[in-house]
C-alpha cells in the first residue's frame, strides 16, 4: 500500500506525486461520442436490413473483441504478472478506462449485428444444416459475454476506484489485475473455439 507523501510532495488532488491517476470520469469521455457513432451505425444497419453494413459490424467487432481478449491474454497477461505492484498500477491508470468504453462497445456491436444477420440469412432455423454449429456459436459467444460484462467489467471499475484514493490498495489492485487478465485469457481460447466455429459456418 502506497504511504501519504509529505505536503511538499502531494500532487494538487491530494495524490503522491508523481503517482498517474485514472482519470476523474472513469470513462473517457473523448471516446463516448466514437461510441455512440458506432452504436447509431448498427441501429441504422438494423432498421434499414442493411446487410453488407451488418456484416461489416460483425466481422470488424468480432475481430477487434477476438484480437483484444488474445493480447491480453498471452501477451500483456504474462508481462503484467512479472511487473512490481507500483508498475502495475501506473499501466492500470492508463490502460483501464479505456477498456471501461471498448468492451461493452464490442460486445454489443458484434452480438447485435451476429443475431441480425443469423435472422436475415434463415440460419436461425432449425432445417439450417449447420445450425447445430450456429447453436455452438451461441453458448460460447453468450458466456464470453458474460465473462466480458460480468467479470472483467467488474473488476476493471474495482480498480479504477480504488486508484482514486489517496491510500490505493496495491494488493486488491494486483488481485484485480490479476483477474482481469486471467479471465480474459480465458476468454481469448474461447475466442479460437469461436473462430473454427465460424470457419466451419461459412464454409
Amino acid at each position: 500500500m502506497l504511504g501519504s507523501p509529505p505536503p511538499d510532495l502531494a500532487a494538487a488532488d491530494g495524490a503522491p506525486a508523481g503517482r498517474t491517476l485514472p482519470p476523474a470520469t472513469i470513462v473517457p469521455l473523448k471516446g463516448i461520442p466514437i461510441a455512440a457513432v458506432a452504436i447509431a451505425g448498427l441501429v441504422a444497419a438494423i432498421a434499414g436490413n442493411w446487410l453488407w453494413a451488418l456484416d461489416f459490424f460483425h466481422v470488424a467487432s468480432g475481430a477487434l473483441w477476438t484480437s483484444i481478449d488474445l493480447f491480453l491474454g498471452f501477451v500483456i497477461g504474462p508481462i503484467l504478472g512479472r511487473l512490481p505492484v507500483n508498475a502495475r498500477m501506473e499501466f492500470t491508470a492508463r490502460f483501464m478506462p479505456k477498456m471501461v468504453l471498448l468492451m461493452p462497445t464490442l460486445v454489443t456491436l458484434t452480438l447485435g449485428a451476429g443475431w441480425q444477420l443469423a435472422r436475415h440469412l434463415g440460419n436461425l432455423s432449425a432445417t439450417y444444416p449447420n445450425h447445430p454449429w450456429l447453436i455452438a456459436s451461441f453458448v460460447v459467444v453468450g458466456v464470453m459475454a458474460v465473462i466480458a460484462i460480468g467479470i472483467l467489467e467488474p473488476a476493471n471499475l474495482v480498480v479504477l476506484f480504488e486508484m482514486r484514493k489517496p491510500q490505493p490498495n496495491g494488493e486488491l489492485i494486483g488481485r484485480m489485475m490479476k483477474r482481469f487478465i486471467y479471465t480474459a485469457g480465458v476468454t481469448g481460447a474461447m475466442q479460437i473455439a469461436t473462430l473454427v466455429i465460424m470457419s466451419r459456418l461459412a464454409t
